[in-house]
């Protein structure tokens, strides 16, 4: 009896070529297979690296070098300093489903005539209980939230589906693997941008200097996020997608004050 064959793997692997960069790993061409390993250890000797077996990769991936659990595995905070070995496809299936979840099934899906792409109205709209309210942002602010929540600097995935008035993401600014639907942490920011637009709002009058200072703080804050604040809490002020989703809407505010000082 012939062994069934897997499509989607298969031209994943053909892909491949001698390398390929998948987000936070690279994927090399061995004598014995493959090999696995972080980006950043690119150049790296084997013999400096931590060799990892196959059923070590769960746990890699479940925790950042801090031991702060990674609730979006696609997050660009993957672990460093580890060296894998895959002896055939379907030990590589196995690795990169434990590090990128249903990473070639999806890619393999978007490379279809008709990709199965739920966009942000479509998806809100057969939510009911907690999550009904994310219907309500206009699509203004829900662009804002999406760009904020799916920004490179928190997630990794090729964001393709959309709303009104946002472009899809380019791979070259994110990576391979597509993003066919909100996930469950972009949904919870959703939920929580709308009791912020709930909120009555304080009026503040800045100079443009003034706004700078704002904006030039936010920016540095993210740069290193806190390792007391968890990803998915999105209650925290100190949040880092709360603050992505502040200088979105502080950017239109300092290309107005720029455009008014140059007048």
């Amino acid at each position: 009896m012939p062994l069934r064959t897997n499509p989607a793997l298969e031209a994943f692997v053909a892909e491949i070529g001698n390398e390929l960069d998948v987000a936070q790993v690279i994927i090399r061409r061995t004598a014995a297979g493959f090999e696995l390993r972080h980006v950043d250890d690119r150049g790296m000797s084997p013999e400096t690296l931590r060799a990892l077996r196959l059923n070590d990769v769960r746990l890699l991936a479940q925790f950042t070098a801090h031991g702060a659990f990674r609730p979006l595995k696609s997050a660009p905070n993957l672990q460093k300093g580890w060296l894998l070995g895959a002896s055939s496809n379907t030990e590589l299936e196995t690795a990169l489903n434990q590090l990128y979840p249903g990473l070639i099934a999806d890619w393999f899906a978007a490379r279809s005539s008709r990709p199965p792409i739920t966009h942000y109205r479509e998806f809100t709209n057969r939510q009911t209980g907690m999550y009904r309210i994310t219907q309500m942002l206009s699509d203004e602010q829900a662009g804002q939230v999406i760009g904020a929540g799916c920004h490179r600097r928190f997630c990794l995935k090729r964001r393709l589906w959309t709303i009104e008035g946002l472009a899809p993401d380019d791979r070259e600014d994110k990576s391979l693997i597509p993003c066919l639907e909100p996930c469950a942490l972009l949904l919870e920011f959703a939920r929580k941008a709308v009791r912020i637009e709930q909120q009555k709002k304080a009026k503040i009058e800045l100079a443009p200097d003034e706004l700078a200072v704002v904006h030039s703080s936010l920016t540095s804050s993210l740069k290193e996020a806190a390792p007391d604040v968890r990803e998915g809490d999105f209650n925290s002020p100190r949040n880092p997608r709360r603050s992505q989703l502040v200088l979105a809407k502080l950017d239109p505010l300092m290309n107005l004050s720029t455009t008014n000082e140059q007048e």
